[in-house]
């Protein structure tokens, strides 16, 4: 949460947080994702920081995953922290987001008060 917290101060101040800060952010909003909408329907991948499959649905097991959001870690954070929405997101081509269960709407964000 240390971490989260600094990048969301740096991001509200318009400068951008250490590398290590964002992957270490990244990596703890992926597993509150996974804690959150535990499953394996979709996998979540924000490269080059961490990748989690959520979402209940069919369990995908091998190959690449029918139900795939993919997307940059400041993108990510913006998202799981309710600094950017979803639709726009999706709209100004900042997540790929590919199959009928790739839809994180109702899911994001997932922490709003950072305090």
């Amino acid at each position: 949460m240390a971490a989260l917290k600094s990048w969301a101060a740096a991001h509200d101040q318009g400068d951008e947080a250490p590398a290590t800060v964002v992957r270490t952010a990244v990596r703890f909003t992926l597993e509150e994702l996974a804690t959150s909408s535990p499953g394996n329907a979709v996998e979540v991948r924000v490269p080059p920081a961490g990748a989690v499959q959520a979402l209940p649905g069919p369990r995908h097991t091998r190959g690449t995953p029918p139900n795939v959001v993919e997307t940059d870690p400041q993108t990510w954070l913006a998202l799981a922290t309710g600094r950017l929405a979803w639709a726009d997101a999706v709209a100004a081509g900042r997540v790929v987001a590919s199959g009928a269960r790739a839809d994180l709407d109702g899911v994001l964000p997932l922490l709003t008060r950072l305090g």
